[in-house]
C-alpha cells in the first residue's frame, strides 16, 4: 500500500540544495522548507528549487504543518543547536559530518535523540557507495582472510593557488573547518564499519598550502590500529600539488582488496580479479549539481555528483526506518551512536596533534 510522501525541511542552502534536495526527492520526500542564514539568497534557491517554504528562523520551519522530518547541511560548529531543537520538535534527523563539535557534544545530541524517540542518521552516504559497499561486503565475507594492514591515501590538490577560495568557517579551526573533519570523518566511519573500532592513533595535523589567516589544517597523518588487530595509515592533504594520488587497500591472511576508481579487486594465490558489483550495490552514473552553484573550492568537491545516488539511498533507508519497514543489513546505516564513535577519533587524532603525534587510545577518549 503506498504511503503518504513523508515532509522534509532541509536546513542549509549550500551542500543542502547541492545534494541533500535532489537527493531527498529523489528517495520519495516532498521538501517543504528550505532554512539558510541569508533571507535573499535562502529566497532566490527556494523559488528555483520549487520548495514551497524559505525562511531564516528554524522554530518556523519546525512549526509549518507537514515537515516530519530535518536534514543538517550547516557547518558543524551549528549542528548541535539545530538538532537539539529538532528532536524537541519531535523531528526525525539526518545531520552531516562531522557530527558535533566534540564527543561530549556528540553525546548530548544522541541521548536527546534517543529521548524523543526519533529515527536519527549520520549523513555518512558512502556507506552506499558502490565500491566502498562492495569492499566492506567482500571483507566481511572473509574474502582477504583476517584483515592485517589497511592503506587509505588521497591527495588532490583543491586548496591550492590563490583563487582557492573556501567557505570562512572553513578555514577556522574553531569552527570546526579543515580537512580531517571534511575528508577523514568519511574514512574513520568507513574503517569502523569495514574493519572494526579504533583502539588508537598517532596523528599530525599539518598546514601545507600558504593560506594566511587560516588556523585549520589542510593535511592529515594519521596511524591507526583496530580493536580487530588491524593496523593502518590514513592520509590525504588538499593543499598540495601535482597530480591526484589516490589508494584505499586492505590486506589480510589471504590476500588483498583495492579500489580503483569504482572498481574493486582481489589478490590472492589465485591471481588478480575484478570483483563485479552485485545489483544491491549499483548507482546510476552521477548527476552533476547547476555549475553556478559551485562558488568555491570546497563547492567543487561535489561537482561532479558522485554523492547524489549515495545520499538518495541513504534517504530511502530513512523513509524506511521512519515508517518502520525492514532495511538492509549491508551496508548498514549510520546513526547518531556513529556520529559519537566517529566523533571520539577525530578527538583523538586532534589530542594527538597537538601532543606533537604522541599514542592517544580511543577508549580513554
Amino acid at each position: 500500500m503506498a504511503q503518504d510522501k513523508l515532509g522534509v525541511a532541509i536546513v542549509g542552502t549550500g551542500f543542502g540544495c547541492i545534494t541533500h534536495l535532489p537527493a531527498f526527492r529523489d528517495a520519495g520526500f516532498e521538501v517543504r522548507a528550505l532554512v539558510g542564514r541569508d533571507p535573499k539568497r535562502t529566497a532566490e534557491r527556494a523559488e528555483r528549487f520549487g520548495v514551497p517554504h524559505a525562511f531564516t528562523d528554524l522554530a518556523a520551519a519546525l512549526a509549518l504543518d507537514g515537515v516530519d522530518a530535518v536534514t543538517v547541511a550547516t557547518p558543524p560548529h551549528t549542528h548541535a543547536e539545530i538538532v537539539l531543537a529538532a528532536v524537541a520538535a519531535g523531528k526525525h534527523v539526518v545531520c552531516e559530518k562531522p557530527f558535533a563539535g566534540d564527543a561530549d557534544q556528540a553525546r548530548t545530541m544522541l541521548a536527546a535523540a534517543e529521548r524523543a524517540g526519533v529515527v536519527h542518521l549520520l549523513g555518512t552516504e558512502f556507506r552506499w557507495q558502490s565500491s566502498q559497499a562492495l569492499l566492506a561486503r567482500l571483507i566481511a565475507a572473509g574474502a582477504i582472510g583476517e584483515p592485517r594492514l589497511a592503506t587509505w591515501l588521497l591527495h588532490i590538490p583543491v586548496l591550492t593557488g590563490p583563487d582557492a577560495e573556501v567557505p570562512a568557517w572553513w578555514g577556522r579551526a574553531e569552527d570546526g573547518g579543515g580537512w580531517l573533519g571534511a575528508h577523514a570523518s568519511h574514512w574513520i566511519d568507513q574503517i569502523r564499519h569495514t574493519l572494526g573500532e579504533f583502539a588508537g592513533v598517532s596523528a599530525g595535523l599539518p598546514l601545507v598550502a600558504d593560506r594566511p589567516g587560516q588556523t585549520a589544517e589542510d593535511t592529515f597523518n594519521i596511524r591507526f590500529r583496530t580493536v580487530t588487530g588491524v593496523e593502518g595509515t590514513l592520509q590525504s592533504s588538499a593543499g598540495i600539488y601535482g597530480p591526484p594520488l589516490i589508494t584505499t587497500r586492505v590486506a589480510g591472511t589471504h590476500g588483498t582488496a583495492w579500489v580503483e576508481f569504482d572498481d574493486v579487486w582481489v589478490a590472492d594465490a589465485n591471481g588478480d580479479r575484478r570483483v563485479e558489483t552485485p545489483a544491491d550495490l549499483a548507482n546510476p552514473d552521477p548527476v552533476a549539481p547547476p555549475s553556478d552553484l559551485m562558488h568555491t573550492a570546497y563547492d567543487l568537491l561535489h561537482s561532479m555528483g558522485i554523492d547524489r545516488a549515495p545520499y538518495t539511498k541513504l534517504a530511502a533507508t530513512f523513509a524506511a526506518l521512519i515508517h518502520g519497514d525492514p532495511v538492509p543489513d549491508s551496508p548498514r546505516h549510520a546513526t547518531f551512536a556513529d556520529g559519537v564513535a566517529g566523533q571520539t577519533v577525530l578527538d583523538a587524532v586532534r589530542a594527538s596533534a597537538a601532543s606533537g603525534g604522541r599514542w592517544v587510545d580511543c577508549a580513554e577518549r
